[in-house]
């Protein structure tokens, strides 16, 4: 039996700033990356998020980056494992506070952009994002790119990791995600994304940019909540989940 959370990263807009489609795209996923305020988001769109998860019944997860609301949080900084742990202390602080407020438990972290891709690839920034969710609720589950150094320095500090995976964004050789700025690092197709991700989930494997199989776990999906076709993609997918026989499930579940 095949099971998978589905999450999007939501409660991106800020003040009279609105990014994505929240309303809509909540209603088909299972798991909810709520932006902490660095890279985007402020306290009543946190509240707002929650609320709506809450209603939805749908699991709240923290989704912090970095202090950078103009390049919302995807350009890269050079900050030192320290500044990393402190960053996440204090962003998954913030919503977790949010969440006790609204009687919601926080179940998941998730670094967003620049935060997540460097991590991906440094242990030592990895560590210290670990320790600050390990000090802050050793019970939170780390939602970390497959094959990626979070999820080994995760299981290093003995904290639960979902692994996962991207249905709109294309891979290198190497299990990272292609550059943004790099021709093809979008996936915009419905059809070729859906055939991507049930292959992820039932064999494994994901078809590099170079046109190379390589190897992937996928426990969890992802959409990007502020997408083109964002809403298109979690609802066919959604289906398509369903017509495969993969059960969606949040990963407090699967665990």
């Amino acid at each position: 039996m095949y099971t998978v959370d589905l999450n999007s990263d939501l409660g991106e807009s800020f003040g009279a700033y609105k990014i994505g489609n929240d309303e809509a795209v909540i209603s088909h996923v299972t798991s909810a990356n709520v932006a902490c305020g660095f890279h985007a988001s402020d306290p009543l769109v946190m509240e707002k998020t929650i609320r709506m998860a809450k209603e939805k019944g749908v699991e709240v997860g923290a989704h912090p980056g970095m202090p950078d609301l103009m390049g919302f949080g995807r350009r890269v900084m050079q900050i030192s494992p320290a500044e990393a742990k402190a960053y996440t202390l204090y962003q998954i602080s913030a919503i977790g506070g949010m969440c006790k407020a609204q009687g919601v438990s926080l179940q998941h972290v998730k670094p967003h952009g620049a935060l997540y891709n460097m991590a991906a690839k440094d242990y030592a920034l990895s560590k210290g994002i670990c320790e600050a969710i390990y000090e802050y609720d050793k019970n939170l589950i780390v939602l970390a790119l497959s094959g990626g150094e979070l999820a080994r320095a995760a299981k290093d500090m003995g904290l639960a990791v979902a692994l996962e995976v991207f249905a709109d964004r294309a891979y290198e050789e190497d299990g990272s995600l292609v550059d943004r700025r790099k021709e093809g690092a979008m996936i915009t197709d419905e059809e070729d994304a859906i055939k991507r991700v049930v292959r992820m989930i039932k064999e494994g494997k994901v078809t590099a940019i170079t046109g190379k199989d390589i190897d992937i776990q996928a426990d969890s999906i992802c959409v990007h909540g502020d997408g083109v076709k964002a809403l298109a993609f979690v609802e066919r997918i959604r289906q398509t989940l369903k017509q495969e026989n993969i059960t969606v499930c949040s990963l407090r579940n699967k665990q």
